[in-house]
């Protein structure tokens, strides 16, 4: 069935709009198999200043609760660190999604600490707590990496419960659904402690949506419509309610507007304001939400959105 259909007509419309989620581009020190935004270190898109500016005006003009920003590696825009450095002095709560390894390449170092210094929340990639699964997604060496990583921001206070807070996420390594979010926090929690003695907050899980290059790979071994199917089949009325699309708006590298970042990913603009900089103009946030049948990834089993389980 198509999804549209299974969304009951009060939550095809947004809600308050809480969170500001900004694309800073796709350029990134990775090449991951499972990334819907098909991101790495040849691709140019990137935001520009005078976008960024644009974001700011935004930020202050609807009073959004919520920075969440993305990549790519967001770190590796150009104008990253004056875009923090000015966001935080008008936005409570500014989230970063870090892959983790930028933070150990030449030039980045000094990020923990920046982050640290500006109370910034991470959200932090790491599929599995073993190294084969994860070097098998992203690359030889990321695990290593990206404990060395997780050891240098524990260091700082991160990840101990305090203020600064450290979260990372786990996304399955197949067509298959996430399991119990909390039973894998607690698998999470164990392994990297034992092993590495690395602490982190909370563990999201979220579900592979069938774009980029995981939908290629899905049509490659002829696993694409069993996995539609499969996320289907688990739809969840309950997890629907509290889909992320309906409490935000999702900001492209070059300024436009989309429901989500997966959305974005496949050119689906918005309704409403066309870019970033009507918005920031714009009184009006409410309108209605653009589906696919990707979108069954976000209800399937506990559901999935950028911060994790939904029901």
């Amino acid at each position: 069935m198509n999804f549209t259909d299974r969304i009951a007509p009060q939550i095809r419309h947004t809600d308050k709009i809480s969170t500001i989620q900004v694309n800073l581009g796709k350029i990134c020190n990775l090449a991951c198999s499972h990334c819907h935004v098909e991101a790495g270190p040849k691709r140019t898109e990137t935001m520009s200043k005078e976008t960024l500016h644009a974001v700011l005006e935004a930020i202050s003009a609807h009073k959004f609760g919520t920075l969440d920003v993305t990549g790519g590696a967001p770190e590796m825009n150009a104008h990253f660190r004056w875009f923090i450095d000015e966001a935080a002095k008008i936005t409570p709560h500014i989230i970063v999604r870090t892959n983790l390894t930028i933070l150990l390449e030449k030039g980045y170092e000094d990020l923990p600490k920046f982050y640290a210094d500006h109370g910034v929340e991470l959200v932090a990639s790491l599929p599995c707590y073993t190294e084969e699964n994860v070097d098998g997604m992203r690359g030889r060496g990321v695990f290593e990496g990206s404990i060395e990583a997780l050891k240098r921001l524990n260091a700082l206070g991160y990840g101990k419960g305090g203020n600064l807070v450290l979260n990372l996420v786990y996304n399955p390594g197949g067509a298959f659904l996430p399991g119990d979010q909390a039973g894998l926090e607690a698998d999470y929690k164990r392994e990297l402690k034992s092993a590495f003695g690395v602490e982190f907050d909370h563990l999201f899980t979220i579900t592979n949506v069938p774009i980029g290059r995981f939908r290629r790979s899905l049509e490659k071994s002829g696993k694409f419509e069993p996995y539609m199917q499969l996320l289907e089949a688990n739809f969840n009325p309950n997890a629907a309610q509290n889909i992320m699309c309906r409490a935000q708006i999702s900001v492209g590298y070059d300024g436009s507007l989309y429901d989500c970042d997966f959305n974005q990913m496949e050119g689906l603009k918005a309704h409403g304001a066309k870019d970033i900089f009507e918005l920031a103009k714009s009184g009006e946030l409410g309108r209605q939400i653009v589906f696919r049948d990707y979108c069954y990834a976000c209800t399937a089993g506990a559901g999935s959105s950028c911060c994790g389980a939904l029901a």
